[in-house]
């Protein structure tokens, strides 16, 4: 039986990846799935096997599995083309006859009712139809969705959203490739959904006094409205399709659609997830 992972070389990838050797998965029991040999050379060179193929080209996924096989497919990256992309994996992996399939969704699964969850719930209701024993890791947001953008909120001395009072149960990437080892290397999770969050749910607001208490600046939360929401972040460069989505998951914020807490994700890794307070001092020493 191999593992094989799906967009290996992405954050969350190279994260499950280091997780699975760091369990003792030796690493011929592991495969990466990559579109660029050159940038997974660094798995190579530990031992993992490489399958180049393209979500985007069906054809390279043939014989990418094979009989056995344990499969996360982690969510591709291209908002509005992963519904063929994921497709094609499904299809791919019913073909080979894999064991499992795990699926790094989003939180609240099916009845998760903002735009960034459209495609995460028809690739669910694929793989149910595809008939695949599947597990369903439904991931809530990352600490890193916030913390990357340090840079900017330390320039701007304000943190600047439209999710209100709305409150976060978010964890680190590597809380959530922790998750995904354990089911990848564990029993019992066929035919399962985990409901994935942090251990504590905050609010833009305490975010932004938490970035303020650490770096010793002068940093507020800033609630403007959706559509001065939107300009701000066009205007910053977002493209607009993305921003929008961003704007319409801050409302999801506001309603509470991100601040579910199962226990799911801590029971799983086997430890409490990390607090936001951590990431949010790992951020300010990259930045400075």
């Amino acid at each position: 039986m191999m593992i094989v992972v799906t967009g290996a070389t992405g954050n969350l990838g190279r994260l499950v990846i280091d997780g699975l050797l760091a369990a003792r998965v030796p690493a011929g029991q592991i495969a990466a799935v990559v579109r660029d040999k050159e940038k997974a050379a660094g798995l190579a060179a530990r031992g993992v096997e490489l399958r180049v193929a393209d979500y985007s080209a069906p054809e390279t996924l043939q014989g990418v599995f094979a009989p056995g096989d344990r499969v996360l497919l982690i969510s591709g990256s291209e908002v509005g083309q992963r519904v063929p992309q994921h497709r094609a994996v499904i299809d791919a992996a019913r073909e080979a006859g894999v064991a499992q399939l795990a699926y790094t969704g989003i939180l609240g699964g099916p009845d998760a009712d903002f735009d960034l969850a459209s495609e995460h719930k028809v690739t669910e209701r694929m793989i149910l139809d595809s008939g695949l024993t599947y597990t369903f890791l439904r991931n809530g947001w990352y600490h890193e969705n916030y913390t990357e953008h340090l840079a900017s909120v330390l320039d701007h001395g304000a943190v600047v959203g439209s999710a209100g009072e709305g409150r976060i149960a978010s964890a680190t990437r590597a809380d959530y490739a922790a998750a995904a080892v354990a089911v990848l290397t564990g029993e019992g999770h066929e035919n399962a959904a985990y409901e994935l969050s942090g251990d504590v749910a905050w609010s833009l607001d305490e975010y932004a006094a938490e970035v303020a208490r650490q770096s010793g600046k002068d940093i507020a939360y800033r609630n403007v409205p959706a559509d001065q929401h939107l300009a701000i972040l066009t205007g910053a460069g977002v493209p607009e399709p993305m921003a929008a989505i961003l704007v319409d998951v801050d409302a999801a914020v506001g309603r509470g659609r991100l601040a579910r807490q199962s226990g799911d994700l801590a029971r799983l890794t086997g430890r409490p997830t990390t607090p936001l307070a951590d990431a949010i001092t790992e951020a300010l020493k990259a930045a400075a």
